[in-house]
């Protein structure tokens, strides 16, 4: 077998002999305790709590991905908020970030509803996923490099598991694309050289490199934190653009 059949099946298969299903992957996952800095943050913000939510019963594990298991989109963001994702057990649920991206993917049409405050609300994502490549919360929103990478398995088998289906992705922050980019390829997918670049707007098409794999639209979109969102660098207009295009690259109506 070559050296690329190697690379890109060997962490196909190890990943499917763990997770064979988008449910059993997200069951698996609220079970990780691989990064006792990250365990240690999510499980002390869940027992301090912050004032508003102190008659609250914290989710404190990680955070599982949002919406179908057969999505022909994806969006990818950094990691669960301390008193969001880390506090709801959904991603971007009960924070400003969430606030902003649903409400810019209901605009685009890309969920029933345009926001998400608790993982009971009635929310569903329509034809499209939302991930992270951190699934804890992070002290300061900034995972570490190691972090990072150890968490990678995750994202790399839910790509895998996605492929069937999945047709395009929007990564939301240049940290997210950087770590995007690895597990796209670990999962089946051909990374160009030199390697795309992150920007609002960016997308580049990637061609699939294991068999029963589609070409996916790569689609980057500055991340809906508050420093973005309260400084004007990004606007529903802008956020709402990308996610269209990226709806119609995946084929969604």
């Amino acid at each position: 077998m070559p050296p690329r059949s190697r690379t890109v099946w060997a962490p196909l298969w190890l990943s499917l002999l763990v997770c064979r299903t988008i449910a059993q992957l997200d069951a698996e996952l609220t079970a990780c305790r691989a990064c006792p800095r990250l365990v240690a943050w999510r499980e002390q913000v869940a027992h301090e709590k912050r004032a508003a939510f102190s008659d609250e019963n914290y989710w404190g594990k990680p955070v599982p991905g949002l919406g179908p298991a057969d999505a022909r989109l994806l969006l990818i963001g950094l990691a669960p908020a301390a008193h969001g994702g880390n506090r709801t057990g959904r991603m971007f649920t009960g924070d400003r970030s969430g606030d902003f991206l649903i409400a810019a993917m209901h605009a685009a049409g890309l969920t029933n509803q345009p926001t998400s405050v608790s993982a009971y609300d009635g929310l569903r994502l329509l034809g499209t996923r939302v991930t992270a490549p951190v699934h804890c919360a992070p002290p300061g929103n900034k995972p570490t490099t190691v972090e990072r990478d150890t968490c990678r398995r995750w994202l790399t088998t839910e790509l895998t598991l996605l492929a069937p289906t999945l047709r395009s992705i929007v990564v939301l922050g240049g940290w997210g694309w950087q770590a995007a980019l690895p597990a796209l390829s670990e999962s089946g997918w051909e990374i160009p050289t030199p390697k795309p670049r992150f920007g609002h707007g960016a997308h580049v098409e990637l061609a699939p490199a294991a068999r029963g794999h589609s070409p996916v639209h790569l689609f980057g979109a500055y991340h809906p934190s508050q420093q973005n969102t309260f400084t004007g660098r990004l606007t529903p207009a802008m956020l709402e653009q990308v996610l269209r295009d990226a709806a119609q690259a995946a084929g969604l109506p």
